[in-house]
């Protein structure tokens, strides 16, 4: 078992989650795309007793069955819970601050998955910093470009 930290965009609301699975998954359900603004979202399925929240989220009721925790101050999507006898939480992905170790396993609801996103390894990649629209942008913002 490993411990990793993570949170928000803005910092304000941190974690500690014991991990002892590299497992991931994508959700493609339509609650999860309009909580989220992606096509879909990569979740890590933790027990709710392995997460300890240092810095509290906000929650969203999403649904009858479920909640989601989030930032109100930056407006981050951390996860999805069940409302009733919930066992496990499933956090996001991307807010781990080192996310590197999970490997997505399996799709969920993918009836609602959108067929153009499923597969996007043939797509030309550009790197953050060969884009000077940005890269000139944070240079004046704060005189370096973001970790």
């Amino acid at each position: 078992m490993t411990c990793m930290t993570g949170g928000c965009q803005c910092g304000r609301v941190r974690y500690t989650a014991e991990i002892d699975s590299d497992d991931a998954y994508l959700c493609h359900c339509r609650m999860c795309r309009c909580a989220t603004g992606g096509a879909s979202i990569a979740f890590v399925n933790v027990p709710v007793g392995q997460v300890r929240w240092e810095h509290a989220p906000d929650w969203y009721q999403s649904s009858p069955i479920a909640r989601r925790p989030f930032c109100s101050s930056c407006g981050t999507p951390l996860g999805f819970v069940f409302l009733e006898g919930a066992t496990n939480i499933d956090l996001t992905l991307g807010s781990f601050d080192d996310p590197t170790r999970f490997v997505p396993t399996h799709h969920f609801a993918v009836e609602s998955m959108l067929p153009a996103w499923a597969d996007t390894s043939h797509l030309p990649g550009t790197r953050s910093e060969d884009n000077p629209n940005t890269t000139d942008r944070w240079i004046q913002a704060v005189g370096k470009l973001p970790d």
